[in-house]
């Protein structure tokens, strides 16, 4: 059985770790270094990094802080943020990210993920993709979830595992920072439509978000969350234990 991986995200605003709800109204949590220091210590499987105003201002991802996070945890740490080119994934890997999340810069070039895929490896590559329901579609969103692009979300997942992304991250604005579930019924939706490991975002309010994530999608291969386990709502040794009580394989 695929041990399934728990892993905390850091949106990061202006060196800082930031939260909010539906992708809106950020408010200031932590030092991104302190945070991701705590986390490699404290049975997170994977870190994962998000310079998120990157793309909505057009500027490179702060390099200087992504040095010194990378170089403080000894977990995979994956980034993303304002990655629009195969310099950008050059630069960020260089930095001490193990995979390169795309998102807006995917949508601007498809080309892209085939493009880094090829010169860096399917593993490396990480389509994180922002979903929300638009009249009763599920659309792709871009800039931060503050453009809809009119894309179909489950045939842009599709393309991007045939362009190569080895990885697909689901960001549900409809369930972000609202604490009360994972967003089953996409999850679900994609999860059936590729043959990548795919990664649940948005909505974890408790452990048992979690249970029910795992339960309700067998073949899911991560959990990923923020606020709960920043503000200690969630602590990642005791959910561990929680899942594998409830027969869900982790690593310890």
């Amino acid at each position: 059985m695929i041990t399934k991986r728990i892993i905390p995200c850091l949106d990061v605003k202006n060196g800082r770790v930031v939260k909010g709800v539906n992708f809106m109204g950020l408010s200031d949590v932590s030092s991104p270094i302190q945070l991701a220091d705590y986390y490699s210590k404290n049975g997170a499987d994977e870190l994962v990094f998000y310079d998120i105003t990157a793309s909505y201002e057009e500027r490179a991802i702060f390099t200087d802080i992504l040095k010194e996070v990378a170089s403080t945890i000894f977990i995979p740490l994956t980034v993303g943020g304002g990655i629009n080119t195969l310099e950008d994934f050059d630069r960020v890997l260089k930095c001490g990210a193990d995979k390169v999340s795309v998102n807006s810069g995917a949508i601007k070039n498809p080309d892209l993920i085939a493009q880094a895929a090829q010169k860096y490896g399917d593993q490396c590559v990480v389509l994180s993709v922002d979903v929300k329901r638009v009249d009763g579609k599920f659309c792709v969103f871009a800039k931060g979830g503050r453009e809809n692009t009119g894309l179909d979300a489950i045939e842009w997942i599709k393309r991007g595992e045939q362009n190569g992304a080895g990885e697909i991250v689901v960001n549900s604005i409809d369930t972000d920072g609202v604490k009360k579930g994972f967003d089953i019924e996409l999850l679900k939706l994609v999860n059936e439509a590729v043959n990548v490991p795919v990664i649940a975002s948005g909505g974890a309010g408790s452990a048992q978000d979690f249970i029910d994530l795992f339960k309700e999608i067998p073949d899911i291969d991560a959990g990923l969350a923020a606020s709960v386990f920043h503000f200690g709502e969630v602590l990642i040794p005791e959910l561990k234990k929680e899942l594998r009580d409830n027969n869900i394989n982790v690593r310890i």
